[in-house]
């Protein structure tokens, strides 16, 4: 089976409809084979009492593209993912403008997907380093 771009990243942004995704207007815009890349604006919506990004608007970009990219690699059909565990360094402040989340498979087992998260500004520069741990489960019927 060949990768679809395209595809994963209209599925991703199909999914977003009426979630926090939506609420937060994080937006997948470029993949690969072994990563998913999001962008969210920093603005008044995402501040925290300072005027900066808050830390847990960028985990939920972390933990979005993440949970998103582990899709890429399973049965959607047969398989669900659940993020078990995630982990961030914030390491630089922003007040406005852009920040991009690319998730990076670090490893890929049958029932475990271990993620890097790298959060940067329009720049580069890099503003906070997360992990994420999805589990892989069996779909449940609805």
């Amino acid at each position: 089976m060949s990768f679809d771009k395209e595809k994963v990243l209209q599925l991703c942004n199909h999914l977003s409809k009426n979630t926090l995704m939506q609420t937060l207007e994080i937006e997948y815009i470029d993949a690969g084979e072994d990563f998913l890349v999001a962008k969210m604006p920093v603005n008044p919506r995402v501040h925290q009492p300072m005027g900066l990004l808050h830390g847990g608007a960028t985990v939920a970009l972390a933990e979005s593209v993440g949970s998103a990219a582990s899709i890429m690699f399973v049965d959607p059909e047969k398989q669900e993912v659940r993020g078990i565990e995630i982990s961030a360094n914030h390491l630089k402040s922003k007040r406005e403008g852009i920040v991009y989340g690319t998730a990076r498979i670090i490893h890929r087992g049958r029932s475990l997907h271990l993620w890097e998260i790298k959060i940067t500004d329009e720049e580069g520069n890099l503003i906070s380093l997360c992990k994420l741990t999805n589990m892989v489960l069996p779909k449940r019927a609805s």
